[in-house]
């Protein structure tokens, strides 16, 4: 028995990232900050998982024990680094556009001065 097919309707739309000022400072246009972000990640999350992995197997505790730990400590570590190079690039980004600033107001009033 062949069963009949409504027509399905059409497929919306999805909704898109609300737009964004050409001008809008971001750090994930920053190409010097998603690279260091990526790494300190990476760095962050093997640091964690190996000095957990490491402290509790020295500890005594069971190789299946300190692996959930070791893996718990590498999310922690991951999670940690990110947001702590998130926050520092954002200074960072913030402070080149605020010194790019500052020098094309000093070239545009010494440009005003020789006028």
């Amino acid at each position: 028995m062949a069963k009949d097919k409504a027509p399905k309707k059409a497929k919306q739309p999805k909704k898109g990232k609300a737009t964004v000022s050409a001008t809008a400072i971001s750090i994930s246009g920053h190409p010097r900050a998603t690279y260091s972000i990526q790494r300190a990640r990476g760095f962050g999350g093997m640091i964690g998982l190996l000095l957990v992995g490491l402290l509790s197997y020295r500890a005594g505790a069971l190789p299946v024990d300190a692996a959930l730990r070791a893996l718990a400590g590498g999310v922690v570590g991951y999670l940690a680094c990110w947001m702590i190079s998130v926050q520092v690039w954002r200074h960072l980004v913030i402070a080149e556009t605020r010194a790019v600033a500052r020098r094309l107001h000093e070239l545009n009033s010494a440009a005003s001065e020789t006028a």
